[in-house]
């Protein structure tokens, strides 16, 4: 099985240190964000890793030669040209990603130790295209679920925006974990191009196709997004 860590992001709400590194190498507990999702990878057996890099990419690329992977197959995904969020991102990948079984996707800035080998049992149970965790957790952004804990929209909980795919009652809102299993024929399907997020993708694939939210509330769980959540994540993650 193959993964993907997207570590290309700016990390604005991570200043001052992305004035000068990539967010993916800030440390937590001495090993880096993203050495401690492949290394997370790693407790599953899969070793194979496509890293995309945008922000300081020639950091993220040092870094992975230095270390030899951390002991992984990782290859580099190059959007120094042009950062393309998850879903442009996934789909630039394509080529390095390509297989006949599921794969897996993370971002580099969350932590978790949602027990993947459950994720897939959910995911094939449910004949997903998708299936992502998800948990009971407050949050600025929440993905809407019916009661068998299919995908049916989204919510902006600032601003009040709602998207919805399936139009259902008594929604269950569930935040997201970055987790996220893709079926490989993801890629024929994916109607996005260019620059996009992957909540697009899912709520666009959603009218039609079962994309699933695997619920793992009371697991660890931190978004290293901002440095005060630094400390949060060295408690949990020793």
């Amino acid at each position: 099985m193959k993964a993907m860590i997207f570590a290309a992001g700016l990390g604005t709400r991570f200043k001052p240190w992305t004035d000068k590194h990539p967010k993916a190498l800030a440390l937590v507990n001495g090993k880096s964000l993203l050495q401690r999702n492949i290394e997370y990878l790693q407790l599953y057996g899969i070793k194979d890793v496509v890293v995309n890099v945008h922000h300081f990419s020639d950091q993220v690329i040092d870094a992975v030669e230095k270390n030899k992977g951390w002991g992984s197959n990782v290859l580099i995904s190059d959007e120094t040209n042009e950062l393309l969020e998850t879903g442009g991102g996934l789909l630039k990948a394509k080529d390095l990603l390509q297989s006949d079984e599921p794969f897996i996707t993370l971002n580099a800035d969350f932590l978790t130790n949602l027990n993947i080998n459950d994720l897939l049992a959910f995911h094939k149970k449910n004949n997903a295209l998708i299936s992502f965790g998800i948990t009971k957790r407050k949050t600025s952004r929440n993905f809407l679920f019916d009661e068998d804990n299919r995908l049916c929209g989204w919510r902006n909980n600032n601003t009040g925006e709602e998207r919805i795919s399936i139009a259902k009652n008594n929604l269950m809102e569930m935040a997201y974990s970055c987790v996220v299993v893709f079926q490989p024929e993801i890629f024929d399907l994916i109607p996005q191009r260019g620059k996009f997020s992957l909540v697009d993708t899912y709520l666009s694939l959603a009218v039609n196709h079962p994309v699933y939210g695997y619920d793992h509330s009371g697991d660890k769980l931190v978004d290293v997004g901002k440095p005060e959540s630094v400390a949060i994540a060295e408690k949990l993650f020793p």
